[in-house]
């Protein structure tokens, strides 16, 4: 297994390097030490490699990943899997804002907790925080799920769209156009999915919340004008 130690070696070889990976490639599996806080790792990766990251990084680890499943042994600043399409980021510690912002697919399953801004703008991205969120989180949240098995901070699913949000904690306050729903069978089958899919065996989908769009807002009617 190729391993990089970013304190002797550029960060850009290091994304060189996964960038370079082809179809049927023996070495798919890499390891990173001493990342020290560095910002970019692992980012734009488009091939089923294995990444793992031993230590904390800085802004947008493993950003625009597709196919690869990148592990960071610690926690990660702003802007983790940023618009990300496929595969699945692992997060061992917790993350700063807007983890998974954009994000088209994929899972991202943070282990501690999770900043603000989380899932804003998702577009089909599945993310799994066993810990709490912070506040504006699913902010026009668009498709995909927002897993938390903690409390959220305020305005959750701001002006959200048809995302599916689930909390198991408190919610400190909804946001615009976003109410707490019915828990139907096959949203119980949904999560489970996801729980099991994050490692997760000790919870039950049963104690989760349902929350999402009250389809007011970005259907434009005459009457709600005053919530625009």
């Amino acid at each position: 297994m190729p391993t990089f130690d970013l304190a002797s070696v550029p960060l850009r070889d290091l994304n060189q390097a996964l960038h370079a990976v082809g179809a049927g490639a023996n070495e798919t599996g890499f390891e990173v030490i001493n990342p020290r806080g560095a910002h970019a790792v692992a980012v734009g990766i488009d091939a089923p490699v294995r990444v793992d990251v031993r230590g904390s990084v800085g802004y947008y680890c493993a950003g625009m990943n597709a196919e690869a499943t990148v592990t960071v042994h610690g926690s990660v600043g702003p802007g983790v899997a940023e618009n990300m399409m496929s595969g699945t980021v692992v997060v061992k510690g917790d993350a700063s804002q807007y983890a998974g912002a954009t994000g088209h697919g994929g899972l991202l399953v943070i282990e501690g907790n999770a900043s603000s801004r989380c899932g804003i703008s998702m577009k089909g991205i599945d993310i799994v925080v066993k810990g709490n969120i912070g506040h504006m989180s699913a902010f026009m949240a668009q498709a995909g799920n927002l897993v938390v098995l903690g409390d959220s901070g305020d305005a959750l699913g701001d002006s959200l769209y048809e995302a599916k949000l689930f909390v198991r904690g408190e919610v400190k306050s909804l946001g615009a156009d976003c109410v707490k729903k019915k828990m139907r069978p096959k949203h119980l089958a949904l999560l489970a999915d996801l729980l099991a899919k994050a490692g997760i065996t000790d919870v039950k989908p049963e104690e989760f919340t349902r929350y999402g769009s009250a389809r007011t807002l970005y259907n434009f009617n005459i009457d709600n004008v005053d919530a625009y």
